[in-house]
């Protein structure tokens, strides 16, 4: 499996670190900027469980930042079924880590409703440099 860049994410790869701290650094980035981890999938395990798959540790923890879901959610009650922001931490063929975090202007790009746009820049924006801001080593 090789992570791309696809235009509804925001992606960085990681190397010289091992999965669990991958996901260490991932989550005290999102700290730094505000976003709490409400969930925790490990797709890994609930694959193999359900199907019997084999898969490389892959885990997707629901981030969150509770003023802006609550700008958001205000601007617009329906949006919490887009809520929280999914971010994705998985091991690569080659070793390395990818972490890759939903685009929320491209998730939000289906409410037609202006006022979510700013938030959307501002999610966007604590998304970016949490990821950027990931320490490994």
């Amino acid at each position: 499996m090789r992570f791309g860049s696809p235009s509804y994410t925001i992606t960085r790869q990681l190397t010289g670190v091992d999965f669990a701290g991958a996901v260490a650094a991932t989550r005290a980035a999102l700290a730094t900027e505000g976003f709490g981890v409400l969930t925790e999938i490990d797709v890994q395990a609930t694959l193999k469980a359900k199907l019997g798959a084999d898969l490389a540790p892959y885990l997707i923890l629901g981030a969150c930042n509770p003023p802006l879901a609550h700008q958001a959610i205000t601007a617009e009650p329906g949006i919490g079924a887009l809520l929280p922001c999914n971010v994705v931490v998985a091991q690569q063929d080659d070793g390395s880590i990818a972490v890759s975090a939903i685009d929320p202007k491209a998730m939000f790009a289906v409410v037609d409703n202006p006022a979510v746009a700013p938030i959307a820049d501002g999610v966007r924006d604590r998304l970016t440099r949490a990821l950027e801001a990931i320490k490994v080593g």
